[in-house]
């Protein structure tokens, strides 16, 4: 794609990257207002039935995500017009899905100046190995990695990891603004959960809460792992890197039905998204519809996506994922470039 027909491609898209507020506070009354709803009755159910309450704690969850979106949206200031508002709204967000605001406005906004840059990997992003840079590291380094993209832990460990730890924690030189945040959503978390387990025990509490965090926290790592991780998604040196590229080329549109759609935020536009981070969760199906070059992004269904599990190391000489199964091959047949490496590898 030439420079031109790039800057005419955002500017395509400049138009949805208004917010209206009148869209915003809808989504706020349809998504916050009945998370509380379910989450009430998922309370009230437990005389009649575990399982009946298990049920609003799943649709609950699915209001998490949706949740997790406007915070998403709040990150990028694209929800409110006022950057203020934005911020008030983001750290109430960030609350009911423990996710620290300014913290991870500023690691998702490295994610988006980074994203397939080979050389400015390891922020905000999901952890990436080369073919090359695998078949180079020790043996821990390599079983680290195997544990990290391992579908149990990155899924199952992964969500109790970020709520638990990641985001209580302020980075290593964190601005004052972004600790204060981090310590007012830790407070008021604390403060929140204490008064739920002092009002309907902590058995009930457990619950309820456990089953909206831990399927919420899941499926919102596999939406952001899958929107990159497809087979011929794009990633490049610093040198050659581009933006329009890495957002066209690798981020995918993850074509999901419309209630999936819906409870996801119309994320799956993530092609769209990465392109404009300024368009509001509610404007990216119309920026993508209208934008021809937009629609020839790769298009994954939610049966196609399965297949990205196995996508585990990026493979620069042919520009695609691979398995660690296709590694072991390569190297079983004496393929020269890692061949070569290998030896070197065992010689030191």
């Amino acid at each position: 794609m030439s420079r031109q027909k790039q800057i005419q491609l955002r500017k395509n898209v400049a138009p949805y990257e208004k917010s209206n507020t009148k869209s915003s506070m809808m989504q706020i009354i349809n998504t916050i207002l009945p998370f509380f709803l379910l989450w009430f009755l998922a309370y009230q159910s437990l005389s009649v039935s575990v399982w009946l309450t298990l049920l609003f704690s799943v649709i609950a969850s699915g209001f998490v995500i949706r949740i997790f979106i406007i915070f998403h949206d709040c990150a990028h200031q694209s929800f409110f017009k006022n950057k203020k508002a934005n911020r008030i709204l983001g750290t109430i967000t960030g609350i009911i899905t423990l996710f620290a605001f300014e913290k991870w406005k500023r690691s998702h906004a490295i994610h988006h100046a980074t994203s397939s840059n080979l050389d400015k990997r390891g922020t905000g992003d999901v952890w990436v190995m080369t073919v090359n840079e695998y078949v180079a590291a020790s043996v821990w380094g390599r079983l680290a990695y195997r544990l990290y993209r391992n579908p149990f832990i990155m899924f199952g460990l992964g969500p109790l990891y970020l709520f638990l730890l990641s985001n209580r924690f302020n980075r290593k030189g964190a601005r004052r603004k972004e600790r204060l945040n981090t310590y007012l959503i830790n407070a008021s978390i604390a403060v929140i959960y204490g008064l739920l387990i002092w009002a309907i025990g902590w058995q009930a509490f457990l619950i309820i809460q456990l089953p909206i965090l831990f399927i919420s926290g899941s499926l919102g790592i596999w939406l952001f792992y899958v929107q990159h991780q497809f087979e011929d998604s794009y990633f490049e040196n610093e040198d050659e890197w581009d933006y329009v590229k890495a957002a066209v080329d690798g981020s995918s549109y993850y074509k999901l039905p419309k209630i999936m759609q819906w409870i996801t935020g119309s994320i799956g536009f993530h092609h769209v998204h990465h392109l404009s981070p300024r368009v509001p969760n509610y404007n990216l199906q119309k920026a993508h519809a209208s934008t021809p070059p937009l629609q020839k992004a790769t298009t994954i269904t939610l049966a196609s996506s399965l297949k990205s599990i196995r996508f585990r190391l990026y493979d620069e000489a042919n520009r695609r994922f691979v398995s660690f199964r296709e590694v072991k091959d390569l190297l079983s047949k004496g393929n020269p470039a890692i061949h070569k490496m290998n030896t070197s590898l065992q010689e030191k």
